[in-house]
């Protein structure tokens, strides 16, 4: 166990100086994509891989944070921490009404709950003014942090979005391993026991469902800001699937699954967007699905831990 505590550690801290470091030698723009993404994929993985609560409405969330934090940011000239945190607050808001709606169902249900309301959420931002709708909110200024350091320039943009994402990460990490994280566990593996036990296990959920939604929108909103535009593709349910394919591929239940999943997803759109395969890449994109479905269902870090723990 401690040794399994220690490699993680220094796993931890190797991807660190590499997060450091490769704005050197890679586009920082990609690289910011990456770790908005991951973030998402984090949150989600909270919900999915540790109470075993299935979303297909954490599009809802990313797009909200991103159309908050833009709308005022391009019409109150907010700094850009507090644009950032305008955004994340009102995708908590929405989660805490998504959860109070959802909560109460299980399963297959609580999976059509989180749809309905996130399609309900995607028709509004369709019919909203403030959105331009399908064209998008475009030319979202990045703005200057604490009033003073300016944000146009991409290497400093994206030492903010590694700051934003270690904070989210931290905080995930923090929540599965206190006490709280464990009772989140027990739910998963077995909710009547939990209930036995005199757990309250729908605010237990709830509050599991309003921390991955207001870090869903911590990702929303930092992604706004980094390519200045925010569109109706984030608030499609075609999002919500993505980020479960992230999970799945990178390793539900995992704490470095997401990452992973997130950076290989982004990276095969970001190869085929721009040649003849561009059209197809949903279909690249199930055949992936499937594979890992198929060929191995812990996830590249999930199949990785087990090969460790077998092995050495």
């Amino acid at each position: 166990m401690m040794m399994n505590f220690l490699h993680s550690r220094v796993f931890a801290w190797l991807l660190l100086g590499v997060a450091l470091l490769i704005p050197w030698l890679m586009y920082p723009v990609f690289l910011m994509k990456v770790l908005c993404f991951a973030l998402f994929a984090s949150a989600f993985n909270l919900l999915l891989g540790f109470v075993g609560m299935l979303s297909f409405g954490h599009a809802a969330f990313l797009a909200t944070g991103g159309y908050v934090t833009g709308y005022m940011m391009s019409q109150f000239g907010l700094s850009t921490e507090l644009g950032i945190l305008v955004g994340t607050l009102a995708s908590a808001v929405l989660g805490y009404v998504f959860g109070k709606l959802a909560v109460k169902r299980e399963g297959i249900y609580f999976a059509m709950v989180t749809l309905a309301l996130a399609q309900l959420v995607f028709f509004f931002y369709v019919q909203a003014p403030f959105t331009d709708g399908e064209n998008g909110m475009q030319g979202i200024p990045r703005g200057k942090l604490f009033g003073i350091i300016d944000m146009t320039d991409n290497m400093v943009m994206y030492y903010l979005v590694l700051a934003v994402f270690l904070f989210g990460f931290w905080l995930i990490h923090r929540t599965i391993h206190s006490p709280f994280g464990q009772v989140l566990k027990a739910i998963r593996e077995n909710e009547p026991r939990a209930i036995s036990l005199g757990y309250n296990v729908k605010q237990y959920k709830l509050l599991a469902f309003v921390i991955s939604a207001t870090l869903a929108g911590l990702a929303g909103s930092t992604k706004a800001l980094v390519f200045q535009l925010e569109s109706l593709t984030d608030a499609h349910w075609h999002m919500s699937g993505e980020v479960v394919l992230m999970t799945l591929l990178g390793g539900m239940g995992t704490v470095f699954g997401p990452l992973f999943g997130a950076g290989i997803v982004v990276g095969i759109e970001n190869f085929f967007s721009g040649g003849e395969l561009g059209s197809y890449i949903h279909i690249i994109m199930g055949v992936i699905f499937i594979a890992c479905v198929l060929l191995f269902r812990n996830g590249i870090v999930g199949e990785f831990n087990k090969f460790i723990k077998k092995n050495f």
